[in-house]
């Protein structure tokens, strides 16, 4: 991941509905979950539910699909797991030893 790419997923998840519509979806990998359910969930407004899926999916970080006459949308978790690679990749100085606590996270 370049770091162009990762500026937009962060500026995507740096809203508080598109945070929740994230944690949302992560929890239903990898089915997804349909829009008018998360707007029902989130007691968001239909109409600006769709602007910030629309941020969210332009990121990379969501995935749609088309079922009948609902889209379901779905977190992408090679995207996030490409951010998190591009956020540790210069970490601790290539010591993982000074890594502990991000590597015990990362094994739970």
């Amino acid at each position: 991941m370049d770091q162009d790419t990762a500026i937009e997923a962060f500026a995507a998840l740096a809203h508080p509905t598109r945070l929740s519509v994230f944690k949302l979806l992560v929890q239903h990998v990898p089915d997804g979950v349909p829009a008018l359910t998360i707007a029902e969930r989130l007691d968001a407004k239909p109409s600006t539910l769709s602007g910030h899926l629309s941020v969210l999916k332009r990121a990379g970080l969501l995935s749609s699909t088309r079922h009948q006459r609902e889209i379901h949308y779905a977190a992408r978790l090679d995207a996030v797991n490409s951010l998190v690679g591009f956020l540790l990749s210069d970490c601790c100085g290539g010591k993982v030893e000074n890594c502990k606590d991000i590597l015990t996270l990362l094994d739970a």
